[in-house]
Formats: structure tokens, C-alpha cells, sequence
């Protein structure tokens, strides 16, 4: 029998998945993959991954169904670790019946480790943040 935190990483990672591993699936075109940035208008506009859908959380119950296919895996994010809005976007997917995951450290976590953003001038790369992207692989 599995002990209680046993039990709880397993259902964090069930749940949860980082930047680092987002990126990697976007990279090697996993299938079925749909990444959902749930923030507003002004804020995809200011940059958002490439290739993420735009889906803010007040509207995935009406839209979804139309934008997201049945049967993929829906990963959300929004500004960062001191927002939960991708935790309710997620909610909001369950309750759809999606298989969903939040991507922790958002859209703040995804530019501090260097990757690149898509604004509407273009697509952007800032330089990674060595408090967050070590300079080697790190190696987890």
C-alpha cells in the first residue's frame, strides 16, 4: 500500500507539470498536446507561448468544446506562481471532462528560462534568469 506522500506526489504530477516539460512537448510536437493561455486579451497580446491557444477562463465552459478536440491533453497557464488562474481554467477543463494539467511557474516561469514568447510584433527571446534556468541542464 502506498504511503500518504507517496500518494500525494503521484496526484501532484497527475496534475502539474513544469515549463521545462511544456516546452519539450511543444518542441517534439507531441500529439494531442493543447497548451491553454487563460489570461485576457492584453495580456496575449503582450506575449504568450507559441503555439498556445488563447482561452481566458470565463469563456472554456461556451468555447472549448470548438477549439479544443476531445481527447487531448490540455495543459493551462496564466501570469504565474502568485496567480491561480490556471488552476481555474483547469477546473474549468475537468469539468468538461478534458484531461488537463496546470503548468506551474506560468507564463512568468516559461520567459525566465529563456524560452521563446510570441507578442504582436513577433516572436521574443529574452535571456534566462540563472536563478531559475541553470546554466547546464538541470539534470531532474
Amino acid at each position: 500500500m502506498p504511503s500518504s506522500a507517496e500518494r500525494h506526489f503521484a496526484e501532484r504530477l497527475a496534475f502539474e507539470t513544469d515549463v521545462s516539460d511544456v516546452h519539450a512537448g511543444l518542441e517534439a510536437g507531441t500529439p494531442g498536446l493543447v497548451v491553454v493561455d487563460s489570461r485576457s486579451a492584453e495580456s496575449w497580446d503582450q506575449g504568450h507561448l507559441p503555439g498556445a491557444v488563447h482561452l481566458p477562463t470565463a469563456s472554456i465552459a461556451a468555447r472549448a468544446p470548438s477549439l479544443v478536440p476531445a481527447g487531448t491533453s490540455v495543459v493551462t497557464y496564466c501570469w504565474g506562481p502568485g496567480c491561480n488562474g490556471a488552476v481555474r481554467a483547469a477546473l474549468a477543463f475537468a469539468r468538461l471532462g478534458y484531461q488537463v494539467k496546470e503548468m506551474i511557474g506560468g507564463y512568468e516561469y516559461w520567459v525566465r528560462e529563456g524560452f521563446a514568447v510570441q507578442t504582436a510584433s513577433g516572436r521574443v527571446v529574452r535571456p534566462a534568469d540563472p536563478l531559475t534556468a541553470p546554466a547546464d541542464a538541470c539534470g531532474c
